[in-house]
């Protein structure tokens, strides 16, 4: 009986995974998490050369996409093919990834749903941002690093959550070195200069970010130890401290180029990703 149950429940999750709408909303998600790390490194940018006027990260992207005409109703479409990507991305960590094996597949659902958090987050900083809530990723991150660090052990917490963030920022940089995207790509279908293009793109993307959670999460843990919640700001004073350190505007500049071709790239997910 339990076993009948179970296999109509993963049928109908199947159904569900394999949905066209949800496909299509998907990819919808990825050009919109293009557009905003385009703008994202349009931000890292401004601040490598000290003309930022928001923070340097994503929500900071949403803000600066919320000014534009017609940005409230990009923001919020940007917001649900984020939501879409994260429903897909649950599907994938719960019944997914059936091509792989063993620990591999284990590896790719963790992933995956790391993934879905991570879209989670940044359409309900979307929701925020077109609702005009106090949406900084920045000042939230250093409010909450605040709280804990007034609380019993709250310091080891933080100090762990920096470690968390800076092994993260490793992984990434592994992660597209090792060019490990491409086995999610449909590349039989890719010419080949789309091919080459694509994991350039990826590359570069995926490295740039690694970098930059990297240092942030080196600041993360450097505030716990020095009980300064001021440097657990997240993306945004990890770039503040890049340009801080010598030949800083030359290597925010490439970080920034990093993020855009990230963007790129989800453009190329947004055609060629297998959903």
């Amino acid at each position: 009986m339990t076993r009948g149950v179970e296999a109509t429940a993963s049928r109908a999750a199947s159904r569900a995974a394999n949905s066209p709408a949800l496909a299509a909303l998907a990819r919808a998600g990825f050009v919109g998490y293009g557009i905003v790390h385009l703008l994202f490194a349009w931000l890292a940018l401004q601040i490598a050369f000290g003309t930022a006027a928001d923070d340097g990260d994503q929500s900071g992207a949403l803000r600066t996409l919320a000014e534009q005409p017609l940005g409230g109703f990009l923001v919020i479409a940007i917001g649900i093919g984020l939501l879409a990507m994260a429903v897909w991305q649950a599907f994938e960590a719960a019944i997914g990834h059936t091509g792989d094996q063993g620990r591999e597949r284990i590896f790719e659902r963790l992933a995956s749903a790391g993934r879905t958090l991570v879209y989670l987050y940044f359409a309900w900083t979307a929701y925020q941002v077109f609702s005009h809530a106090n949406s900084s990723s920045a000042d939230k991150q250093q409010a909450l690093t605040e709280e804990l660090m007034a609380s019993s052990g709250g310091r080891w917490l933080v100090g762990v959550a920096g470690l968390a963030l800076a092994a993260l920022g490793v992984g990434l940089v592994v992660y597209g070195v090792k060019k490990r995207f491409e086995k999610h790509l449909m590349t039989g279908q890719m010419s080949p200069k789309t091919r080459i293009l694509s994991r350039r793109l990826g590359v570069a993307g995926y490295s740039a970010k690694g970098v930059a959670y990297g240092i942030a999460g080196l600041l993360v843990l450097t505030a716990a130890v020095t009980y300064d919640p001021d440097r657990a700001r997240g993306l945004d004073a990890a770039l503040h401290t890049l340009r801080e350190q010598s030949y800083g505007t030359l290597l925010l500049s490439l970080v920034a180029l990093g993020i855009a071709a990230f963007g790129a790239f989800c453009f190329v997910q947004a055609r060629y990703r297998n959903v």
